[in-house]
């Protein structure tokens, strides 16, 4: 075994990627234990789909993340096969280089996202650097590429990504946040442009930007995490796992077809959710939370829904439709409830009441002016009692 691959493959105590900060708003880094989660969950529905066998035994299976940031995703899939591995390919050296060469890409989101998820996988940030592990890889990217791609301006707007021209056509000195993964429009050509041939991912597994750095913040700003999934979803893997906000559930801005596509997917096989702030990534403010998916190319029939609370599942996870209505009844324990109600066949509130109009009046209706001042017109919308008050201090306030 060489010094460099055994120093890759020790346990690091403690792991770097929980202590490093997040870059932006849309540059969220994933957790090293809930990476692991989700690797759990993608191994267990292999094993079930295949028989009991091992995934990480299997040295033909492609793994893609195509948003890497830290690298985790890429590098605890390395560690698990080169354990998973070690029977058939049992020199280290040979075994990683295996690995490295033909099992796990990935595509940096950022020139420096793509150096550190080099450094976390091959121990240096160029492949081919003196500290690589990796001895067969051509290149300094190796198989984690990055590139700076410009975005497709049409009436002030990427036709790819919808970003505004007037915030991000900036110069070549500042990032442009054009995701090489989701700006094409064939992107089994572009997965052919960046790693050669007419490359096939059994797995593609990420947690993508949540929105354009364009100038929003909060909900209010534009996701984007959808147009990874979609693009992935494309791309036909056997498995694809995505850890991403929870809006989509029920809103969330422009996102009304890529939930109708999701709720109507029967290969959507799992789905555990972190609705608690904090939660699932913490220190990060991701308002309606975080969970992730498993859609299964083999499946074909109810998503199994767990909610995670305080660390602990609510209770089992439990197989549902998940186009019994338009949104995604988050609670398991709701369901019922709402058959119930379902049950009876009675008018329901929308069907009264209007979300856009209520009263009547459109929500942007302010009424009209009524020649009051501020002073006037705070004076009537506040208690008698604390308006003779302030008159009283205002009398007796020395000059």
């Amino acid at each position: 075994m060489s010094g460099q691959a055994g120093f890759a493959l020790r346990g690091r105590n403690p792991d770097v990627l929980t202590c490093i900060a997040n870059l932006s708003n849309d540059e969220v880094f994933t957790p090293p234990e809930f990476a692991n989660r989700m690797l759990d969950t993608l191994a267990q529905a292999w094993a079930a789909d295949h028989g009991g066998a091992d995934l990480w035994k299997d040295s033909t299976a492609r793994f893609l993340d195509p948003c890497t940031k830290s690298g985790v995703f890429l590098r605890e899939i390395t560690s698990r096969l080169t354990n998973g591995l070690a029977e058939e390919i049992p020199d280290l050296q040979g075994r990683v280089d295996h690995i490295l060469s033909k099992q796990v890409f990935g595509i940096g989101i950022t020139q420096i996202t793509g150096l550190l998820a080099r450094r976390s996988v091959y121990c240096s940030k160029h492949a081919q650097g003196e500290h690589s592990i990796a001895k067969s890889l051509a290149g300094d990217d190796g198989n984690i590429w990055f590139e700076r791609i410009e975005h497709k301006w049409v009436a002030g707007k990427c036709k790819f990504c919808s970003a505004s021209q007037q915030a991000l056509d900036r110069g070549e000195g500042l990032e442009t946040h054009a995701y090489a993964f989701i700006h094409t429009d064939d992107i089994k050509t572009r997965m052919s442009e960046l790693f050669g041939g007419n490359v096939q991912f059994d797995v593609i597994i990420g947690n993508p930007p949540y929105q354009l750095d364009d100038g929003g913040y909060g909900t209010s700003a534009a996701p984007i995490y959808q147009l990874f999934v979609e693009k992935a979803l494309d791309l036909e893997p056997r498995s694809a796992v995505f850890v991403t906000p929870s809006r989509w559930m029920a809103g969330g801005k422009g996102l009304d077809k890529y939930r109708a596509r999701m709720l109507s997917d029967k290969r959507m096989r799992n789905i555990v959710d972190y609705p608690k702030l904090y939660e699932g990534f913490p220190g990060v403010k991701i308002r309606g939370g975080i969970s992730y998916f498993l859609w299964d190319s083999e499946h074909n029939g109810p998503c199994a829904v767990q909610t995670i609370w305080d660390g602990q599942p609510t209770g089992p996870a439990v197989p549902r439709p998940l186009d019994a209505y338009d949104i995604l009844v988050r609670r398991n324990e709701a369901v019922p409830i709402l058959e119930k109600v379902r049950a009876k066949v009675e008018p329901t509130l929308d069907t009264r009441v209007s979300s856009q109009k209520p009263f009547g009046l459109r929500t942007y209706f302010h009424g009209k002016s009524d020649g009051m001042n501020k002073a006037a017109r705070l004076e009537l919308a506040v208690p008698c009692n604390w308006v003779c008050h302030r008159r009283s201090l205002r009398a007796i306030r020395p000059s």
